[in-house]
């Protein structure tokens, strides 16, 4: 996770971002203070749940105002192959930081066998940011995600070459009609569970092919309106603690978004975590599972 110091509403990604909202001009140092608190809470919350956090601080030198969304330029696998994305905002390029990951390595035991940079991609004007782009379902080696500009398919089919992923494509759009900016605002996929607007997914072809792949991995899925989804109610992540136990980290709005049904149906098979991200979600657009890059790369020691 990556602690702002420059956290606030970021005009080139608002263009593809239909979540995000502007915040006036005079209170930008006061939008920066809240999302720190709110970050601090957070992870403080991730903490008392068994959950190991490694936290880095942001560089005020360069002006990165989403850097506390980490999951889209860098994702982290199992055989210890790090992977930097490329990014469509040209100011958000600046978030991949290589001293972090030289960091995870050297300070903290993560075994960093080697860096696939596919920044290059940016050259062609194709992009594909992270585990904003995709879902992984890392079980059973798919990747779920929506058309979208910053999500090109052939981007999205070179890594699923490189790491053996079924790729799984469709279209995705809100109530005005406008293609979902990211797949993760509107599809999270846990150990046995998966939250899904399928709603959003006009094409009935295309829902019925995501919905049936769902259910054949054995995934509860958990059916979320579009008015859900505008709460960030897709926006989740599964993650295990010291003991080995999954818990489900959303935000509070997300959460309080649920349905009574809903919230039993998913405390049958994980349990809850959700914190009060409100600005974090109003100026960045993005909730708590983009403000967490999961690392799956095994310890060297």
């Amino acid at each position: 996770m990556i602690r702002p110091v420059n956290f606030g509403y970021n005009k080139e990604t608002a263009e593809s971002n239909a979540f995000q909202v502007a915040a006036k001009p005079e209170s930008a140092k006061r939008t920066q203070e809240l999302a720190l608190k709110e970050f601090d809470v957070m992870v403080e919350k991730l903490k008392n749940a068994g959950i190991e956090v490694v936290i880095f601080e942001d560089n005020p030198s360069t002006y990165t105002p989403d850097s506390i969304f980490p999951n889209n330029w860098v994702t982290f696998h199992k055989d210890g192959r790090v992977v930097l994305y490329p990014m469509q905002a040209t100011n958000r390029r600046l978030e991949r930081k290589l001293d972090f990951i030289h960091k995870l390595e050297l300070d903290y035991g993560f075994k960093v066998s080697e860096i696939i940079d596919l920044s290059y991609f940016e050259d062609e004007d194709k992009f594909l940011e992270g585990t904003g782009s995709m879902i992984l379902d890392r079980e059973n080696k798919i990747a779920y995600a929506c058309h979208s500009s910053r999500t090109h398919s052939d981007v999205m089919q070179f890594f699923c070459k490189l790491f053996n992923y079924k790729p799984v494509m469709f279209h995705s759009s809100d109530l005005q009609n406008t293609a979902i900016y990211h797949t993760n605002v509107m599809m999270a996929i846990g150990e046995n569970i998966a939250i899904a607007c399928l709603e959003s997914v006009k094409d009935e072809v295309e829902r019925e092919m995501v919905s049936s792949l769902l259910k054949e991995t054995g995934k509860t899925i958990i059916d979320i309106s579009l008015g859900q989804m505008n709460h960030f109610a897709g926006n989740m992540l599964q993650l295990k603690n010291g003991k080995g136990e999954n818990i489900l980290v959303m935000s509070q709005q997300g959460f309080e978004s649920l349905t009574n049904e809903q919230k039993e149906q998913i405390a049958a098979v994980t349990s809850v975590l959700y914190s009060d991200i409100r600005h974090i979600e109003t100026y960045g657009g993005g909730s708590a599972r983009c403000m967490m890059a999961e690392i799956f790369n095994p310890k060297t020691n």
